[in-house]
């Protein structure tokens, strides 16, 4: 069972940058699709974006799309957000999570994800 633990996070102004990072504190998820979500206070988990278990395909929410950018690295093991621009629409906890055993596909749906991490809490302030 991989355990995922994600950090990066904090508070920023309006058109800053933050890195998010994901490493699974045990295991590996190499063979794991890999997203990030966030949850904004009152609202519903949304997806942010995906990343094929290749790393061959990735895909991002409207919302986020050429403002954000989602790598993964075999090679240590870790799974990053590049979050660019951002807004206070962005403020939110966002949250890792791996699916074990996709191709290539990227999934925008929660209830796909069976590992998930604790999330890292992003504050954009105007």
């Amino acid at each position: 069972q991989v355990t995922l633990v994600e950090s990066g996070g904090g508070s920023v102004q309006t058109g800053d940058s933050l890195r998010l990072s994901c490493v699974p504190s045990r295991g590996t998820f190499a063979n794991h699709a890999l997203a990030w979500f966030r949850q904004a206070p009152g609202s519903d988990a949304e997806f942010v974006a995906g990343v094929s278990r290749n790393g061959g395909r990735t895909d991002y929410a409207d919302s986020v799309k050429g403002r954000f950018t989602i790598s993964r690295d075999t090679a240590s093991n870790e799974m990053a957000l590049q979050m660019d621009s951002l807004k206070p629409e962005d403020t939110a906890v966002y949250y890792c999570a791996a699916r074990l055993g996709a191709g290539t596909e990227i999934f925008r749906a929660r209830r796909y994800y069976t590992n998930w991490g604790r999330g890292t809490q992003v504050t954009v302030s105007s």
